[in-house]
């Protein structure tokens, strides 16, 4: 299986970062190493002191798809999850300001928390979806699916369109605002509609 991440999809993130707002989707790749093992905490990396979490609506594609068309893209997914896209904002930052890949600093080990995931009927709309990550108790990002700037059948197209889907793949589909570091001791935990998905600790 293979992790497709979404950059700059909601407007107050890319304004926060103070990233220009793109025309059509930013794709980046996580290899499957940098799923965080269940029960496993997620340890800060020797290479960053600024390790910033970004919680994301998942997409789990169940068949092969490609040159998928939006109208079509509902029969390429059944489940919706959550997750976080920990990143290396200190390595990104210069990887960036010397025209660089982003890998190292989003694809490392560990870097892809997956959590729970639920079945799509259990939603009334995909695109009205509140989710939230809170770091010791306190809610530190929150965010609605309405705000994409691309939504998931629109995301699931274009994909699609460089990269054949294939079953158990995931599409992260970008976090809102309020990303920030985490340390030693934090504890992560995301909801869906107030349903826990994942509780994470930090090491």
């Amino acid at each position: 299986m293979k992790i497709i991440c979404i950059g700059r999809n909601y407007v107050k993130h890319i304004e926060e970062l103070h990233n220009e707002r793109p025309d059509e989707p930013v794709i980046f790749m996580k290899p499957d190493s940098a799923i965080l093992l269940k029960q496993h905490p997620f340890v800060i990396p020797e290479f960053s002191n600024d390790v910033h979490h970004e919680v994301e609506i998942l997409v789990k594609i169940n068949k092969v798809g490609k040159y998928i068309e939006p109208k079509f893209a509902h029969n390429y997914y059944d489940e919706i999850g959550l997750g976080i896209d920990f990143t290396a904002r200190d390595l990104q930052t210069k990887l960036k300001e010397k025209g660089l890949p982003w890998e190292k600093s989003k694809a490392f080990d560990g870097s892809a928390v997956i959590g729970d995931f639920l079945p799509k009927k259990d939603f009334i709309s995909l695109e009205n979806i509140n989710f939230e990550l809170l770091n010791n108790s306190q809610v530190v990002q929150s965010g609605n699916t309405s705000h994409m700037l691309w939504k998931i059948d629109e995301l699931i197209a274009y994909v699609s369109q460089y990269f054949t889907l294939k079953k158990g793949d995931i599409i992260f589909t970008g976090t809102p605002e309020g990303v920030s570091a985490v340390k030693p001791n934090d504890i992560l935990e995301g909801f869906i509609e107030n349903k826990k998905s994942f509780r994470i600790q930090v090491k």
